[in-house]
């Protein structure tokens, strides 16, 4: 049986020393706040917890940023387009959707909360895989909206089956990240439109921050959208247009969803995206050869990696975003974590159940990737 998640008061655990204002709210008494992953101000430090991409944007980013500031700065003094037509125009032909289709937010997490207020906010709980991105149990504590989390099977790929015939009727909603964070699994376009259409009345969000890293072929959901007016899928420009600095994130699915976005958007800002960020961000969408090569290079140096820490001793699950997810059977993840810190290169550890042997590797650069092998090498050795 799925467990049920209720929204617990898990911060007075995590911090009590900080319990007592007068001023706080219940809603920011009971929270679980995200902890981002950390940006350390160390010199001459590899950087490998954050998945940002080892290359720079695309040239046309830069021009673009350039040509909207002009000579004097003179269009910062004027305010936004509220609706970024722009950007939007440009992924809808990307996509081969409408504009009307399309939502962009400041960033996919400003994006992703939208949903959860607009679209997964309902009676029954929604539900989500127990290991997953680690801010989707902090928008239900936000929201007050209750979850389910779905236990992952044992070698941690989501099964279909658990969100296509529910104990407890049909959910509230259901969010998968696909690849799935931070395992990197990929689930089947086939898998997607079973849950899809398994739960016709609740909306599905398919998280894609990595699907442009999962190599040939088509892997996207959007195309499924189409076909089901329930499927919101997610992207963000943080990975693989290497825009993590920007902040900016869209959603694509049918018409009446996109418009309780921007109903939600409306009431908490009307102006997520400022002049640069659309000029900018609709550069990095136009320019699908520079992406198309960023993205390769990853999955090269991905492979690549994967050999190198197998060849060590790893067990390193499949991945299809531009990282990692592995463990050695013979030593401690957190000692090793804390190893490569004291060479100045950081990797992600989670201290949670069932992953607390794992290390999040970023794909770094090439010599990124061979310093840390190295490094790596050298701490098996002794």
């Amino acid at each position: 049986m799925i467990p049920f998640c209720p929204v617990p008061n898990r911060a007075k655990i995590l911090i009590p020393n900080l319990m007592n204002s007068r001023f706080w709210s219940q809603v920011v008494r009971d929270l679980t706040p995200y902890v981002p992953g950390e940006q350390p101000k160390i010199a001459h430090l590899i950087k490998l917890n954050t998945n940002e991409h080892p290359s720079p944007p695309s040239p046309r980013v830069l021009a673009a940023i350039r040509a909207e500031l002009g000579d004097d700065g003179a269009p910062l003094r004027l305010y936004p387009d509220p609706d970024a037509s722009l950007l939007k125009a440009a992924i809808a032909r990307r996509y081969s959707v409408t504009p009307q289709q399309v939502f962009v937010g400041n960033g996919s997490d400003e994006v992703l909360a939208h949903a959860f207020m607009a679209l997964l906010k309902h009676e029954q709980p929604i539900l989500f895989p127990d290991i997953t991105y680690s801010f989707y149990p902090v928008y239900c504590g936000l929201y007050g909206i209750a979850h389910r989390a779905v236990p992952l099977a044992a070698d941690f790929a989501i099964n279909p089956d658990d969100y296509c015939h529910t104990p407890h009727g049909q959910p509230g909603g259901i969010i998968l990240a696909n690849p799935n964070a931070p395992t990197g699994r990929l689930l089947p376009l086939a898998a997607i439109e079973r849950i899809a259409a398994a739960n016709p009345d609740a909306v599905v969000v398919i998280d894609e921050a990595y699907i442009d890293f999962a190599g040939e072929g088509s892997h996207s959901a959007i195309p499924l959208t189409a076909r089901h007016d329930n499927l919101l899928v997610v992207h963000t420009l943080s990975k693989s247009r290497a825009l993590a600095g920007l902040r900016v994130g869209y959603a694509i699915g049918h018409a009446d969803l996109i418009t309780a976005l921007d109903r939600v958007k409306n009431s908490f800002n009307s102006y997520p995206l400022d002049r640069l960020a659309i000029v900018a961000a609709t550069a990095a969408i136009e320019d699908q050869a520079y992406f198309q090569a960023a993205c390769q290079q990853v999955i090269a140096s991905r492979q690549r990696l994967t050999a190198r820490l197998t060849a060590l001793g790893f067990e390193v699950l499949p991945s299809a975003a531009n990282f990692i997810f592995a463990r050695h059977p013979k030593r401690d993840a957190g000692q090793l974590a804390a190893a490569l810190r004291q060479r100045n290169i950081i990797v992600r550890h989670f201290k949670q159940a069932r992953i607390e042997q794992y290390l999040r590797i970023t794909i770094g650069s090439e010599a990124d990737c061979q310093t840390l092998a190295g490094a790596l090498q050298d701490i098996l050795g002794n």
